[in-house]
């Protein structure tokens, strides 16, 4: 029955949405496709709240949980519910961090900026050649669907140079404006990069004073699934040989990638291991670490703007590349911090780190991926809102 209702809503507002005026004043924002409350979206609306402009805009979130807090004025809209299609119908601007369902209606009077989620290092949309993705191998009519939902951007936010010309291909973008400013959810990595914000917020996650922090956040695998939408915590890394070699000196944050359903015990790991799921943002994660392990997560081009350690769990390096999504620069030769393919190399490799020995590797590195992140890219996508709406 409820799925029979959101067949006849969706039919409904595909009906009505072409009757219905559009407001400029009033701004949908969604991060991650109505998980959460993070990334790109979160904080361009949180310029808005700084500069009061909650006050002068509808500010419109569009979660599946409601209960999630948000600073400032807004109204929490939950996902494909009547008011999810109403202020679809009404909103002159959208804020999407991804792409969204093709029952959407994007007409021509409405600004849709899509900030996307992050610089690629793997085979994106249009780029992809093969795919093996929630048991879904059909490349054809993923491409398909790919390009009709990136038609209906007039925005795409860049972090990078590299990223735009990459964006040009894999999004069919090269028509529209592609705004290549940074990205919004950056500002904070620059903004509170000092040991008073870096303390707070490590109070605010319940995370010890006295341990050095060792973020761990590895991508989704394609073909390691639960269901449609639904993909494993793929790893390979061993807690307990970590546990045994530097429990004394760190701990493990653990942030699982938003499109993870796994329900992993982590009780065994109590005190050494503190798990974040897609729900906490990520950024202040990033502050609160002394260095990242990762495996091939866009999250490596976000870290370097901290200029702090990054190591390589890679574990099935080849089979990724080859067989899963392919890259778009030679990672191993670029990567800034050690690769390794087992826990043993991994301790090793942190254990033995020497900065000096990166110096220049990690300058190339941010040259190329943080070149244009400044902390001011939320306040530059407000002017847009605004200059638009005028």
């Amino acid at each position: 029955m409820k799925q029979f209702i959101k067949e006849l809503t969706i039919q409904i507002y595909k009906v009505l949405t072409y009757l219905v005026p559009v407001d400029k004043r009033i701004i949908i924002f969604q991060s991650s496709n109505g998980r959460n409350y993070t990334g790109n979206p979160r904080y361009i609306y949180e310029e808005m709240v700084r500069q009061g402009l909650d006050q002068e805009y509808h500010c419109i979130w569009f979660f599946f949980d409601t209960d999630i807090e948000v600073p400032g004025k807004c109204k929490k809209i939950r996902n494909n519910y009547f008011l999810y299609f109403w202020y679809l119908m009404r909103a002159g601007v959208w804020v999407f961090d991804s792409r969204q369902p093709l029952y959407l209606r994007k007409k021509k009077k409405v600004d849709y900026i899509q900030t996307w989620h992050g610089t690629p290092l793997k085979k994106l949309a249009l780029d992809m050649n093969k795919m093996d993705m929630g048991g879904n191998t059909d490349i054809k009519d993923y491409h398909e669907k790919f390009r009709k939902t990136c038609a209906d951007w007039d925005y795409l936010i860049s972090q990078n140079a590299f990223s735009t010309e990459i964006f040009k291909s894999c999004f069919a973008f090269t028509d529209r404006p592609i705004l290549q400013i940074g990205y919004p959810r950056n500002d904070i990595l620059i903004r509170d990069n000092n040991k008073e914000e870096i303390n707070k917020y490590k109070k605010l996650l319940g995370l010890p004073l006295d341990k050095k922090i060792i973020l761990y956040a590895p991508t989704w695998r394609d073909n390691e699934y639960l269901g449609e939408g639904k993909y494993k915590f793929a790893s390979k890394l061993d807690f307990d040989l970590a546990r045994e070699q530097l429990s004394d000196d760190y701990i493990f944050i653990v942030k699982y990638h938003y499109l993870v359903s796994d329900k992993i015990d982590w009780r065994p790991y109590k005190g050494f291991v503190y798990t974040f799921d897609e729900t906490k943002d990520i950024a202040w994660l990033y502050l609160v670490s002394d260095m990242l392990i990762t495996d091939y997560s866009s999250v490596m081009f976000d870290y370097s703007l901290l200029k702090r350690p990054m190591f390589f769990f890679a574990y099935d390096l080849e089979d990724y590349r080859e067989n899963l999504r392919g890259f778009y620069f030679d990672f191993a030769k670029e990567a800034p911090g050690p690769i390794s393919k087992d826990t043993k190399q991994l301790i090793e490799d942190i254990k033995e780190y020497d900065t000096s020995l990166w110096t220049e590797k990690n300058e190339a590195y941010r040259q190329k991926f943080n070149h244009i992140d400044d902390g001011h890219a939320s306040e530059k996508i407000v002017e847009l809102i605004q200059k638009n709406g005028r």
